[in-house]
């Protein structure tokens, strides 16, 4: 099922076919419906027709309401729940036991632990005791990045950084024909068209010449943009690909916990991330919402592995046979000089993973700045723990600036991006808009010497719910290059103002709502 859109791209229009929503999402999403309705029926029946049930249902909801507050969950995640349980009779207990937490079955367990066992085995302590040396506080957050996201602290690895994706896209075609051992690619969005189509026709001369190809694209972020039976097609060329979290019409949490991550890696030595998902906007072919900004790393060196970790472990959880993790996966190279320190990590939901990685690095950075704190990210829509790290540094004195679109890609979503305005403007955060279109970019930058760059943006889904990765650096090479495009987004960007941020009582009425909401989404 095809849908004919018109772009306006530079001076000429453009008619591109994309695929409305494959019959196969359409019947999972049915199914799902269908069981908690069924279930929620169920419940619902037995009240009426068997006698003191409906006890039973009461003894139970107070039973929810007594978890919820108990647990130790974030306190914006809990009042929505609360709401659910307490307003809506029977269903909204029911709900929660379907959609509250991640449930893990015990192979999933033992092969992602298997997966990270047969992967490569760093030890740490001589380079922590080095950034010690230079640094307490750097390497007291180093430590504690490593200990949460089971990963490691990296030296000597190049980075190259792309301030959009026009500049990305022709660097990694290069590095894509030079490879000669394997090819790894995961993506929240990938979508027919001359970025991705250029990839692809490399992909397949690569696997043609022996070349191991695999990539994984998240099974909903690609549900408009890609046929139902994608990664089908993609093995007819010799590449081995898999959904990510294939939607199956299961009444449970993990529809909600997508792949948000972007990675490619080549040969175990050069490895890409960044906020560029493999579609046409992404490098301004077409224009969805103005100007398209976006941010690129590339990393070569050691830290790679790290990539290739999260890559296995996410193509390894997803297809029927585990995959064997061989050892040249993670070539040690040598020769290799460059400054700073870098920590590549993943991200996730409970209970994969324990903290929430991204905020605690966002906080980490927050409380440590003392000169300034600039971040761009496409939505603003954060928990009282993160916005009050932002109002604290503000009020220390540190100059926190916030950059987002100015054209919105979602206008619910923008509505609470803005509802979140008045209060870090009370505290002195400066916020932005980017005035020539959509700023898709994720980076966070401190006083010259920290930066953060990746996939993980200032929201719920991104700090819950999703599978993220990032790239903490301390002192690299990279972050006067963050830092100039920062501060060139900034001059292209409108400085936010108290006239501006003036709406109606309705208005105000409707984001309060959303906002409650917000967490679950």
């Amino acid at each position: 099922m095809k849908k004919k859109v018109k772009y306006q791209v530079n001076d000429r229009q453009v008619e591109r076919e994309y695929n409305y929503i494959p019959v196969r999402y359409i019947i999972a999403i049915l199914i799902t419906a269908l069981e908690v309705l069924a279930i929620v029926g169920i419940m619902i029946a037995l009240c009426f027709y068997v006698p003191y049930f409906y006890v039973l249902c009461w003894l139970t909801e107070i039973a929810c309401v007594i978890r919820i507050v108990a647990s130790d969950d974030n306190p914006d995640y809990k009042v929505p729940w609360l709401l659910f349980v307490l307003i809506i009779p029977i269903a909204g207990f029911m709900l929660y036991f379907l959609f509250y937490s991640r449930k893990l079955k015990k192979k999933y367990i033992k092969r992602m632990k298997d997966l990270k066992d047969n992967s490569y085995q760093k030890d740490d302590y001589i380079l922590l005791e080095q950034l010690h040396n230079e640094n307490p506080m750097a390497c007291s957050q180093a430590k504690m990045l490593c200990n949460i996201a089971e990963t490691h602290l990296f030296t000597d690895t190049r980075q190259e950084y792309f301030p959009l994706g026009e500049d990305m896209h022709p660097r990694l075609l290069e590095d894509l024909e030079k490879a000669e051992k394997f090819i790894f690619m995961e993506y929240f969005i990938i979508e027919e068209g001359k970025f991705w189509n250029s990839i692809l026709d490399i992909l397949k001369r690569k696997a043609a010449e022996g070349v191991e190809v695999k990539v994984v694209y998240d099974d909903v972020g690609c549900m408009m943009t890609l046929p139902g039976n994608y990664s089908k097609i993609l093995k007819t060329y010799g590449i081995e690909a898999t959904p990510f979290s294939r939607l199956r019409g299961n009444a449970d949490s993990e529809f909600n916990n997508r792949s948000h991550r972007k990675i490619t890696v080549i040969d175990g030595k050069v490895g890409y991330t960044g906020g560029i998902n493999l579609a046409d906007e992404y490098i301004n072919e077409v224009e969805k919402f103005g100007h398209w900004k976006d941010i690129g790393l590339r990393l070569e060196g050691d830290a790679v592995w790290e990539l290739t970790k999260l890559f296995l472990i996410d193509f390894g959880i997803n297809v029927r046979k585990m995959p064997q993790i061989k050892a040249d996966c993670f070539p040690s190279q040598s020769g290799i000089e460059a400054n700073g320190y870098m920590i590549p990590f993943g991200d996730g939901p409970g209970p994969i993973y324990d903290r929430q990685v991204g905020k605690s690095v966002i906080r980490n950075m927050l409380n440590s700045a003392v000169r300034y704190v600039y971040m761009t990210s496409p939505y603003l829509i954060i928990d009282n723990d993160l916005c009050q790290s932002i109002e604290n540094a503000s009020l220390r004195g540190v100059d926190v600036r916030i950059i987002v679109p100015h054209i919105p890609d979602k206008k619910i979503v923008f509505g609470m991006t803005k509802s979140f305005y008045p209060r870090l403007m009370a505290a002195g955060v400066k916020i932005y808009e980017y005035e020539p279109g959509f700023i898709h970019a994720k980076s966070y930058l401190a006083d010259d010497e920290y930066a953060m760059v990746g996939t993980i943006n200032l929201d719920y889904r991104s700090l819950v719910h999703h599978f993220e990765n990032g790239v903490w650096m301390y002192r690299c090479e990279m972050i006067g290059d963050l830092k100039a495009d920062i501060a060139d987004t900034l001059d292209k960007s409108i400085e936010i103002t108290q006239d501006m941020i003036k709406t109606s009582l309705l208005q105000r009425a409707i984001r309060s709502v959303v906002r409650i909401f917000s967490p679950l989404f």
